[in-house]
């Protein structure tokens, strides 16, 4: 449904990666050497135009596509402390986020394709998880990670919130294609990694900076 009069938003939902920690370019870069050491040479740009937001099902499948062979069970098992280390060590809170979070008058929850692991650890070492304890969903918890609606949906019916009523800020197309798909309307942050015009289209308004955020929440109020 489009957004409409009497439609204002009850909820937002937030994305993590890339909308409340700065973790993508780090991702990324580790990504890249763990395809280097399967094997397969890529760019960190390739890297961020085909994973940036993939779940980690999504990101399985690519690598099997690119090395042309399946990957052994619990393949990634030797590179998870790589991931681990890097957030750990240089993950910093989205620039502006922490002050748009203080600042958004109405409920707010996560929904990402991450594990519930990696999730409380990104908003625990950048000191955001206070924010959304107790509010927080995982692809872990769906049988489709996005592009699928599934982790969007199951979001707003634990929130008790219409999808037409929420929010979803989201910087990823496969987010973006998500939260679409949920019939939600969405706040796309292009000051990451994704340019503007992939994340552009229905229902969306995209927006570069997120002291720009809770106005643009306000705002939503009006049409």
């Amino acid at each position: 449904m489009a957004p409409g009069v009497g439609n204002a938003p009850e909820l937002v939902i937030f994305d993590c990666d890339g909308v409340l920690v700065d973790s993508e370019l780090l991702s990324a870069e580790v990504s890249r050497r763990v395809l280097a050491d399967l094997g397969c040479e890529v760019t960190l740009q390739e890297i961020l135009d085909e994973f940036v937001g993939a779940s980690a099902e999504a990101f399985e499948a690519g690598v099997a596509a690119r090395l042309g062979r399946p990957l052994e069970p619990d393949w990634n098992s030797r590179y998870r402390p790589w991931y681990a280390d890097a957030l750990r060590s240089e993950l910093r809170a989205v620039v502006g986020i922490e002050q748009a979070l203080q600042d958004v008058s109405i409920p707010s929850c996560v929904a990402s394709n991450s594990g519930h692991a990696r999730i409380r650890e990104s908003l625990r070492t950048t000191g955001l998880f206070e924010y959304f304890e107790g509010r927080i969903f995982s692809a872990d918890d769906v049988a489709r990670g996005k592009p699928a609606p599934d982790v969007f949906l199951l979001a707003a019916a634990s929130m008790g919130v219409e999808p037409t009523r929420c929010l979803v800020v989201e910087d990823s197309v496969f987010g973006v294609r998500a939260a679409r798909a949920a019939g939600m309307r969405v706040l796309a942050f292009a000051g990451g990694t994704v340019p503007a015009e992939r994340l552009a289209g229905e229902n969306t308004i995209v927006f570069d900076e997120m002291v720009r955020l809770p106005g643009l929440i306000a705002c939503s109020y009006e049409h």
